[in-house]
């Protein structure tokens, strides 16, 4: 496990479950790939629940969903469940159980969504290291909210329509790259650690780029960090 897993697997449960835990036992490594396929929603709810682990987003899956997990805890088995109402598909990834740390435990996800869904994405990382490489990906809107640990949030590219973003971090990291074609603007603040900006110019109490003003498609990003530096790169 990472630093990050090693020092807080207890609060990322507890992050979740909210209840006294076991230490879990860890076992063989095992390897499983689940999909889901598109059907005629016109628009996804995803939500993503990691306890404790390594989490990696991105596009270019030709189903809505292609997933591939890593995991050496058998009760940790990650349940993924969807259905739709309508228009309205809604597709949920968790973390299931209620064990503790444990030594040697082993737990990563890599995630490929379809790039032509449009998709309101909420993620919640308990502890761990999350990697979101979302800029090819069709977003509507994206929360993330992580406990203890680094995130790493790409959303370079294209987007297809306007957008926002909600960063919530607890202890760690927060390094988010902007699109650099539409407009931007953020609003950052952090806690021990401060708020670094490139690219953008500070406007009040928000930051900006030259498109903002003139853009067709805006983004709009809003940070909010604990104990960790928050870094807006848009260049």
């Amino acid at each position: 496990m990472s630093k990050y897993l090693a020092a807080a697997a207890g609060i990322s449960l507890l992050f979740l479950a909210g209840c006294d835990l076991e230490p879990v036992s860890a076992g063989a490594i095992q390897n499983e790939s689940r999909t889901v396929d598109r059907d005629k929603s016109e628009l996804v709810r995803a939500e993503i629940k990691l306890g404790a682990g390594e989490l990696h987003v991105r596009g270019g899956a030709e189903k809505l969903l292609e997933a591939n997990f890593r995991y050496n805890v058998p009760a940790w088995k990650p349940e993924i469940r969807y259905h739709a109402t309508g228009f309205r598909g809604v597709l949920s990834i968790e973390q299931p159980g209620h064990g503790g740390p444990g030594k040697d435990v082993a737990y990563d996800w890599d995630l490929r969504f379809n790039n032509d869904t449009p998709l309101d994405m909420i993620v919640h990382v308990g502890a761990g290291e999350a990697r979101l490489d979302a800029g090819s990906l069709w977003l509507r809107s994206l929360e993330v909210n992580m406990g203890v640990g680094e995130l790493k949030l790409d959303l370079r590219g294209t987007p297809k329509q306007d957008y926002d973003v909600r960063v919530r971090g607890g202890v760690g990291e927060a390094t988010i790259q902007l699109p650099t074609g539409v407009g931007v603007m953020a609003e950052a603040t952090g806690g021990l650690g401060g708020v670094n900006v490139l690219g953008l110019k500070k406007r009040g109490n928000r930051y900006s780029n030259d498109l903002y003003d003139i853009a067709k498609v805006r983004v709009h990003v809003d940070v909010k960090g604990g104990i960790g530096s928050v870094n807006l790169f848009a260049n």
